[in-house]
């Protein structure tokens, strides 16, 4: 056992990878089998991840979760800003223009209100909260963008971690919402063309609640609602830390 330990140390980015890998292939079965896939496996993992995180603080009382554990400390490399960033750069080169020009005005239209709207609404229940700075507003209302644009805005104003754990959880709370309320409400929203898939994809903005909730829906509607939702990532990381933090801060100071 203390050479396994050694190893594991001693190779700690391979045993973060390998542990993530495990957590996901947990929380896909999990997503198939107890949720018959309305909640999306993404979502589960980041509930797994995020009580993971505070069970290692609360272990070690430090400030990094699970990676102040030693046999797991390659994890706050893999979860480090590096890593993340390249996981966006790499999802944007999936995106093909030819198919996104599809979406015509109206995706475009979309796309835009649902990175304001959802930043808006965040940002509000964060003041109503006490959260009455523009770091934090800013931090919090672009988690409701996606749970991805809230670290990363976080990152750029200078937001604490604990403004960067509340952004996860309201992004992970709006995708799941997406997920679970998709196939009631899809005939109120005619959901039954691949037109409304990409509106709904620009309104909705969350690609893991998108996919899952068209696929309860309309699994042939997938493609269309996701293909519009992977660009909120990349717009909201731009005007997260730039356009709607300026607006912010111009507003309360």
């Amino acid at each position: 056992m203390e050479m396994i330990e050694h190893a594991l140390r001693e190779n700690s980015l391979v045993m973060a990878f390998a542990f993530v890998g495990i957590i996901m292939w947990l929380s896909v079965h999990l997503s198939r089998y107890l949720t018959f896939g309305r909640v999306h496996g993404s979502a589960i993992a980041i509930v797994i991840g995020l009580i993971l995180a505070y069970w290692g603080g609360m272990e070690t009382g430090g400030s990094k979760g699970l990676a102040d554990l030693k046999i797991f400390s390659g994890i706050g490399l893999m979860g480090g800003a590096m890593m993340r960033d390249f996981a966006i750069v790499a999802t944007a080169f999936e995106v093909h223009v030819d198919e996104a020009k599809k979406a015509g005005l109206i995706g475009v239209l979309s796309l835009f209100l649902g990175t304001v709207i959802p930043f808006v609404v965040g940002a509000s229940v964060a003041w109503s909260m006490g959260y009455t700075d523009a770091v934090s507003m800013t931090t919090i209302g672009a988690g409701a963008v996606t749970y991805i644009v809230g670290p990363v805005t976080g990152a750029a104003i200078g937001a604490g971690s604990d403004l960067m754990a509340l952004s996860i959880a309201t992004g992970l709370i709006k995708a799941i919402m997406v997920m679970v309320f998709t196939p009631a409400l899809a005939r109120f929203m005619k959901l039954d063309s691949p037109r409304s898939a990409m509106v709904f994809g620009g309104l909705a903005g969350t690609v893991s609640g998108v996919s899952a909730g068209l696929a309860a829906t309309d699994r042939r509607l997938v493609p269309y609602g996701a293909l519009v939702a992977t660009f909120h990532t990349g717009l909201g990381c731009l005007m997260g830390p730039s356009v709607l933090f300026l607006a912010t801060k111009a507003l309360v100071g």
